[in-house]
C-alpha cells in the first residue's frame, strides 16, 4: 500500500498561495489590457478606413487569444502534469509577460493578432497550473474560499490595469515632459503617447516577468502531485477521455464556454462601448468604466464560491446564470447616458457575470483525479474558450452589422446565460465530496 503524501508546511501553502494569487491577478491584467487599448489602437493602426471594419479586427483578436489560451491551457496543463506544476508556471508566467509587452511595437492589427496570440497561451497555463497547485496543497475545507480568491485576484489584476490606464490618461502630458527630459527622441515620445498612450499599457504588460523569479526560488511543488506521479506512466492528454473521464471533460467544457461567452461575446466590450458612448472626446471613460466593471468582479467572485458552498453547484450556477441574464439585458437595453446609474448598472453586471470565475475553480478540479488534474481542467477551461472565440468573431460581425452599435450586440450575446440555466442540471452534484484521487 501506498504511503499517503507528507502535509504540506504552513510556509509551503502560503508560498504557492501568493504566488498563485498574483499569477491570476496578472492574468488580469493581460485580460484587462485589451479592451483598454483596442479601439484607439485600431484606430491608429487602421488609418481612415478603420470604422467601416473596426469590428472585425476586435473581434478577430479578442478571438485569437482565446484560441491561444485554450491552447495553452492544454499545453501547459499537460506540461504541469508531466513535469511539476512550479516549473510549468515559470514558463507559462514568462511567455505571457514578454509578448504581451512586445505588443507595445505593433505597427499593424495582425502583429497584435499574433503577439497576442503568443501571450495567451502563457496566460492560459497559468491558469490551470495555479489553480491544482493550490487545491492540492491545502485543505479542502478551505477550497470555496480559494476559489473566490482565484476569481477576486484575476480582477484585482483587471482593475489595477483600469487604474494605471486612468492615471496615463491624467498624466500623459507630464510623462511626455519626462521622456523628452531623458533624451527621447521626440518622434519616439509622440509614438508613444498618441491615442491615449496605448503602447505605453502594452510595454508595463511585460510586467509580470518579474514573477517568474519568485516562483522559481520560493515556491514548492505539490506533494500530492509528486505521490500521484511517482511510478505512474507519464501522462497524455489523451488520458482524461479515458476511465469515465470523458463525460466530465465535455460538462467542465461546455459549462465554462457559457460564462466565458457571456463575458468576452459582451460583458468584456463595455469599456469600448464607453469610449463610443461618450464620443471618444472623455479619455477616462474607458478606465472608469473598467474600474467599475472589476470592483463588482471582485465583490462577486468573492461571494460565489461560498455561495456554491453554501447551497450546492448546481444552484450555485443556476443563480448566477439567472442574475447575470437579467442584469445585461437591463444594462444593454434600456437607453443610458455615461454617469452615475450607468456605471452602478455596470458594477452589478461586473459582478454577476465574474462570479462563474470563482465557481469554476472550484467545480472543476472535482472533476478530474489528481494525475490529470490540471490537464483536465485546463482542457475544460480552454477548450472552453475556443467555442467562446467563435461567439465573439459573430460579436464583431453584428457590431459591423449594427453599426458599431454595442448594446445591441451585448444583448444579443448575453442571452447565452438561457443555455446554462437548463445545462447545469445535466451536470453531476460535487459538494461534499472529496477531491478524486
Amino acid at each position: 500500500m501506498t504511503a499517503a503524501p507528507p502535509r504540506p508546511t504552513r510556509r509551503a501553502m502560503a508560498m504557492a498561495l501568493i504566488a498563485a494569487l498574483l499569477g491570476w491577478m496578472f492574468d488580469g491584467f493581460e485580460m484587462g489590457l485589451f479592451p483598454l487599448v483596442a479601439r484607439p489602437a485600431l484606430l491608429e493602426l487602421m488609418g481612415p478606413d478603420a470604422a467601416r471594419t473596426i469590428g472585425t479586427w476586435l473581434s478577430a483578436i479578442l478571438a485569437v487569444f482565446l484560441v491561444g489560451a485554450a491552447c495553452g491551457g492544454i499545453l501547459f496543463g499537460w506540461l504541469g502534469d508531466r513535469i511539476g506544476r512550479v516549473r510549468a508556471m515559470v514558463w507559462s508566467v514568462a511567455t505571457y509577460a514578454v509578448f504581451s509587452g512586445l505588443c507595445g511595437f505593433a505597427t499593424a492589427p495582425w502583429h497584435l493578432a499574433v503577439l497576442r496570440f503568443i501571450a495567451a497561451l502563457g496566460m492560459g497555463g497559468e491558469w490551470a497550473l495555479g489553480v491544482a497547485l493550490v487545491m492540492e496543497i491545502w485543505p479542502e475545507k478551505h477550497r470555496p474560499m480559494l476559489a473566490g480568491f482565484i476569481g477576486a485576484a484575476s480582477n484585482v489584476g483587471f482593475l489595477l490595469i483600469a487604474l494605471i490606464g486612468l492615471g496615463l490618461a491624467q498624466v500623459v502630458t507630464e510623462l511626455g515632459d519626462f521622456l523628452r527630459a531623458v533624451r527621447l527622441p521626440q518622434e519616439w515620445v509622440a509614438a508613444l503617447l498618441a491615442n491615449s498612450g496605448w503602447r505605453v499599457l502594452l510595454f508595463v504588460g511585460a510586467a509580470p516577468a518579474l514573477l517568474t523569479f519568485f516562483i522559481r526560488l520560493f515556491v514548492p511543488e505539490s506533494e500530492r502531485w509528486k505521490h500521484a506521479a511517482r511510478g505512474a506512466p507519464k501522462n497524455r492528454v489523451i488520458d482524461i477521455f479515458r476511465g469515465g473521464l470523458a463525460r466530465p471533460a465535455a460538462l467542465g467544457t461546455l459549462l465554462a464556454a457559457i460564462a466565458l461567452l457571456g463575458t468576452w461575446g459582451s460583458v468584456q466590450w463595455i469599456p469600448s462601448w464607453a469610449d463610443k458612448l461618450t464620443g471618444g472626446e472623455m479619455p477616462t471613460a474607458k478606465s472608469l468604466a473598467q474600474v467599475w466593471l472589476s470592483l463588482g468582479a471582485i465583490l462577486g467572485c468573492l461571494v460565489g464560491a461560498p455561495f456554491a458552498q453554501w447551497t450546492s453547484r448546481r444552484i450555485g450556477y443556476f443563480a448566477l446564470c439567472a442574475g447575470s441574464l437579467v442584469a445585461c439585458q437591463y444594462l444593454f437595453r434600456v437607453p443610458m447616458a455615461f454617469g452615475t446609474a450607468y456605471l452602478a448598472w455596470i458594477f452589478a453586471v461586473g459582478g454577476l457575470t465574474a462570479a462563474f470565475y470563482a465557481w469554476l475553480p472550484l467545480y472543476l478540479p472535482e472533476l478530474f483525479p489528481t494525475r490529470v488534474r490540471a490537464t483536465g481542467q485546463g482542457f475544460a477551461y480552454n477548450t472552453g474558450r475556443v467555442l467562446t472565440a467563435v461567439g465573439v468573431l459573430v460579436s464583431g460581425q453584428l457590431l459591423n452589422v449594427f453599426g458599431e452599435n454595442y448594446a445591441r450586440m451585448c444583448a444579443v450575446i448575453s442571452l447565452i446565460y438561457i443555455v446554462g440555466l437548463a445545462f447545469i442540471w445535466f451536470c453531476p452534484e460535487t459538494k461534499g465530496k472529496p477531491l478524486p484521487e
